[in-house]
């Protein structure tokens, strides 16, 4: 039932992009991108040409300021929002207030999962600027029928007494952001652990999902963390669910998912002999998104796709740790794939670890991995020597571990930027 409705979705929005979007038509110009009714989805997406970031950019490129991947009149456009741009150019994008509405409503999903009803109170601790998933968590929040408070503009300190004095029940933050909330109130002798907030909903990083990080932000909350994922050009496509931590559900009714060999760009799919997993990057379809949408998008993650039954009852396949890396950050060292998390994982096992920085160098065919530690106040001398034989113990080579001063490393309000590659 759900793969059957989601084939008529698809080939409702082809019909509709192959007529007035530019973009998508040109990408679909000479091929077979109908179907006949009942027609198997992988039939439907075997036919279509995947969608890169790189298309997308330089199509803005070459058609400035937005683009030829809209389907609708310009004028016809209320929201603007672009990507953060840490790797590169910042990705524009624009919708219509339908399909703007079809975003809120697919993040009012990721609430519904939670758990949050209309007596919670969401807090929102950042400024919001252009990035897309604040201002659609923020108003799917108000859609939902929860007080919604915005935090922008305000000092940490400031952003930890309005949430106190506003009792507020919910946090939606990084997971980044949201550990440095709970370092700052420590030092200032606040007890988070006593106020109201009983849930922390984030994104933007794959910390939600790693089981210390997760572990540390609950403790330092007292509260239960969910996970959640998006992009700025598919729309909020990942939810987690209270009956199944530690991964994420893929709104399925809303999107397509598929999971390829980066390599050879097939599809792959979960066997018995593999558990019910397959590991690979994502690609994404949005559904409903048609003024601005996206077909067979490379998001250019690497998931651990399942389709086993979840205790929730839900019908759709999970993204089992949740979203593991991004394929750029992953690095071949001394004869293993090193995924940033898998660092993050063993740091935040280390109570002691206040800020962290992670440092990889190319010279040559060599490559070495270095690992800046900033410790809490009154932490042992020995904490670099325990880190470095946890990283040597568990990834199987050796870093080169430095206690830095307090306060010497960087704090970042969204995205935190640890992991430096040189000469790659």
């Amino acid at each position: 039932m759900l793969v059957r409705a989601q084939a008529e979705k698809l080939l409702s929005l082809l019909r509709a992009v192959v007529v007035s979007n530019p973009f998508y038509r040109g990408k679909l110009s000479g091929l077979d991108h109908g179907g006949v009714p009942g027609e198997a989805l992988e039939r439907i997406l075997d036919r279509l040409p995947f969608t890169t970031k790189e298309e997308l950019l330089e199509d803005q490129a070459d058609a400035p300021p937005f683009g030829r991947n809209l389907t609708c009149p310009l004028e016809r456009y209320t929201r603007f929002h672009q990507t953060s741009g840490t790797s590169g150019r910042p990705l524009r994008w624009i919708d219509t207030p339908e399909s703007w509405g079809w975003v809120v409503s697919a993040w009012e999903e990721v609430y519904r999962a939670a758990g949050v009803t209309e007596s919670d109170r969401v807090f929102f601790p950042f400024s919001f600027g252009p990035v897309l998933g604040f201002w659609a968590a923020f108003e799917a929040a108000s859609s939902a029928g929860c007080l919604s408070i915005a935090g922008g503009g305000l000092s940490t300190l400031a952003r930890l007494r309005l949430l106190l004095d506003s009792r507020a029940t919910v946090l939606a933050a990084t997971p980044t952001y949201a550990l440095y909330m709970a370092q700052t109130a420590r030092a200032q002798g606040i007890d988070i652990t006593s106020s109201e907030v009983r849930m922390l909903i984030v994104a933007g990083e794959p910390g939600g999902s790693i089981p210390s990080t997760r572990a540390r932000m609950e403790e330092a909350w007292g509260a239960r963390v969910f996970d959640h994922c998006g992009l700025t050009e598919v729309g909020p496509f990942g939810l987690e669910c209270q009956a199944g931590p530690g991964g994420m559900h893929a709104l399925e009714r809303e999107f397509v998912i598929e999971v390829i060999d980066p390599k050879t760009r097939s599809r792959l799919e979960p066997q018995v002999e593999s558990q019910g997993m397959v590991e690979g990057e994502l690609v994404v379809t949005s559904l409903g998104r048609t003024a601005s949408p996206v077909i067979r998008y490379r998001t250019g993650d690497i998931v651990r796709w399942s389709l086993r039954p979840c205790p929730c009852g839900r019908p759709w396949g999970r993204f089992e740790g949740g979203i593991l890396a991004r394929m750029d950050d992953m690095v071949f060292l001394r004869g293993n794939n090193l995924y940033p998390s898998a660092v993050e994982a063993i740091l935040r096992k280390f109570p002691e670890i206040a800020e962290y920085r992670v440092t990889l160098r190319k010279l040559g065919e060599m490559t070495s991995l270095g690992i800046e530690v900033e410790p809490h106040p009154g932490s042992s001398e020995q904490l670099g020597g325990r880190v470095s034989r946890a990283v040597e113990s568990e990834l199987l080579f050796r870093a080169e571990v430095k206690l830095v001063p307090e306060g010497s490393l960087p704090r970042f309000e969204l995205k935190g930027k640890r992991f430096i590659k040189e000469g790659f």
